[in-house]
């Protein structure tokens, strides 16, 4: 049977198992993976492309689980690639190749490192059909992989969890789940007419709105609080206010551009972060 709709041969397979990764929501997790690792300070480049390998294929499943279900199943999307075999078998490798992550870790870590990295495989196989129903799970679904994805980073390098990095997961959980609620507006006609249950079509498109910004804008007291007494960098500070500046723009914005906005706002305020815990430019005023 074939694997691509279409079309055959290997050209096809490889342009239609390629176009199964979408960096816009890929690249987060990756980063994640990295930055836990960057907070560990000592970095094992061996044990960090390993986690990043994982985290590669856990996403990959759920870019192909999501499309088979919204063509294959659900009957959402107007095409797709790949043939229902085709998914399959893109699912097939994808968790081959995350299950050889988990060993590789196990081997080199221990056990630990497999159990805060396992996670991020649930719930990206079981995004659809199953979490994406229910406006908490299809909310913090895809924002509690990019956390655990962040502690896992942390882990497989220092061998432990400490206050920091688990202080920036539930920052990133808490502004991506913000941003998860503008994300699914997009699709506010639609979800509604199939009862798709998201936060916007539980409370309202205005209130989603009121919810998401109210996540984000807590996030950014996080940051802010947890800068003032030190526990991050106090350099931490100009994240919350770069992103609090692409905020201000998106909230008029539609739910499309918004997202946009919002989604590259954070790369922003990951990297100034990362900047942040990288070099401390200002860790000399703290020690004067």
């Amino acid at each position: 049977m074939a694997l691509v709709r279409g079309d055959s041969g290997i050209r096809a397979a490889t342009r239609a198992y390629g176009s199964q990764i979408h960096p816009v929501f890929m690249t987060p997790p990756l980063a994640a993976s990295l930055f836990g690792a960057v907070l560990a300070e000592r970095v094992s480049l061996a044990l960090a492309v390993i986690h990043v390998a994982a985290m590669f294929a856990a996403v990959y499943t759920a870019h192909v689980k999501d499309g088979y279900v919204d063509f294959h199943i659900r009957g959402e999307d107007d095409d797709h690639p790949l043939t229902a075999r085709g998914c399959r078998v893109g699912l097939a490798a994808s968790t081959a190749a995350f299950a050889l992550c988990c060993v590789l870790l196990f081997v080199f870590v221990n056990w630990v490192a497999v159990a805060l990295t396992v996670p991020t495989w649930l719930i990206a196989y079981h995004h659809a059909p199953q979490l994406d129903t229910n406006p908490i799970t299809t909310t913090t679904g895809y924002p509690l992989g990019i956390s655990l994805s962040l502690l896992g980073g942390f882990y497989v390098q220092a061998g432990t969890i400490t206050a920091v990095p688990f202080a920036f997961a539930l920052v990133f959980l808490v502004l991506l789940s913000g941003i998860k609620v503008i994300d699914d507006a997009q699709d506010y006609d639609y979800d509604r007419s199939i009862q798709k249950r998201t936060v916007a079509v539980v409370v309202g498109e205005h209130r989603a709105r009121d919810v998401a910004y109210g996540l984000m804008g807590l996030a950014l007291v996080l940051v802010v609080t947890l800068a003032a007494v030190q526990l991050f960098p106090p350099t931490a500070v100009l994240a919350a206010v770069a992103f609090a500046a692409v905020a201000a723009i998106a909230r008029r914005a539609s739910p499309t551009i918004a997202t946009m906005l919002l989604i590259r706002g954070s790369y922003v305020f990951l990297a100034v972060l990362v900047a942040a815990v990288w070099f401390e430019p200002l860790v000399w005023l703290t020690a004067s």
